[in-house]
């Protein structure tokens, strides 16, 4: 079994053509579900009438099981990573962050976005969800067969410095210093992505949950990603007191933020934009078509389309 169970779970990493087509699947019902969210957000009262929604569009369409638990959080609640309670009051938020994906024949799909509650995103939330989606399109950019899964996390919490120091949430450094002390760890605290198949965290990932450097620490995937692979491609920018106040308490690490200009974007919750992506030779195409963008979100909730 010890050298049955790895070769199982490196078998597992590339899909063949059925399996994508089972994953086109789920991302399209997915798709469906997210729409009705974004549709629902006007008369909704509380999160679990939102969770509803997408749960009954995935039901209407066919698949009567969830993926995994899904994440409906609003307000602050955003800025818990596996928020599961999806119970609380909608009104007098900004934003709602819904991370859910239907599950067909056994396959997963994987899918976050974050949706203004007001149909439209206030100028603090539309700077930080900018600067989530360039964080992915960079990452996307490089996304190709063979590449190393850390040169596109890294290149991740890059952008993510830049755009925090362009904020002014980061102060007192260059970019080069700021990754070099880890700083944007506190905002961007989790991996780029993972394996998506039979599991939504599927196997072969090969992480490292003992690596010293917080970077990398919890990275799903580590090393070279294979042709045909599917993977989540899963930025975001979080303002969680669990993770920042640490480094607000560090008197080696609060000199770089500036607590004046946090204070404004702890009500942003957080931003995570994810989707599904099949890996190729010389790039990637995108499974998951669900609407993303502050335009064409804020387009269809005013019922353009």
């Amino acid at each position: 079994t010890k050298l049955l169970h790895p070769a199982i779970d490196e078998c597992r990493v590339t899909k063949d053509s059925y399996e994508i087509a089972l994953l086109r699947k789920d991302n399209a019902i997915s798709t469906n579900a997210h729409t009705a969210v974004l549709h629902a957000i006007p008369t909704a009262r509380n999160e679990q009438e939102l969770e509803a929604a997408f749960v009954a569009a995935c039901i209407s369409n066919g698949a009567k099981h969830q993926a995994y638990h899904p994440i409906f959080g609003s307000g602050q609640n955003a800025a818990t990573l596996h928020y599961q309670h999806n119970d609380q009051p909608l009104s007098a938020r900004k934003n709602i962050l819904v991370d859910a994906g239907a599950e067909w024949d056994c396959y997963c799909s994987d899918v976050t976005r974050t949706m203004p509650l007001s149909g439209s995103f206030d100028p603090d939330s539309r700077a930080i969800y900018s600067l989530v989606q360039q964080m992915q399109s960079t990452a996307l950019a490089l996304l190709k067969a063979k590449v190393t899964w850390e040169t596109l996390h890294i290149r991740a919490h890059e952008v993510a410095v830049q755009g925090l120091l362009d904020l002014g949430i980061l102060k007192s450094g260059t970019a080069e210093e700021l990754m070099k002390e880890r700083i944007s760890v506190a905002f961007f605290p989790h991996g780029l992505g993972h394996y998506l198949g039979l599991d939504t965290h599927d196997t072969g990932g090969n992480p490292d949950y003992g690596d010293r450097d917080t970077m990398f620490r919890f990275l799903r995937i580590r090393g070279e990603i294979p042709e045909g692979a599917v993977v989540t491609v899963e930025p975001g920018v979080f303002f969680c007191r669990f993770f920042v106040e640490p480094y607000l308490k560090d008197e080696r690490t609060r000199r770089f933020i500036d607590e004046g200009v946090l204070e404004r974007f702890w009500e942003v919750g957080g931003v995570r934009i994810e989707d599904d992506v099949l890996v190729t030779k010389d790039g990637y195409e995108n499974l998951t078509t669900a609407p993303k963008g502050i335009e064409e979100m804020e387009k269809m909730m005013a019922g353009g389309c």
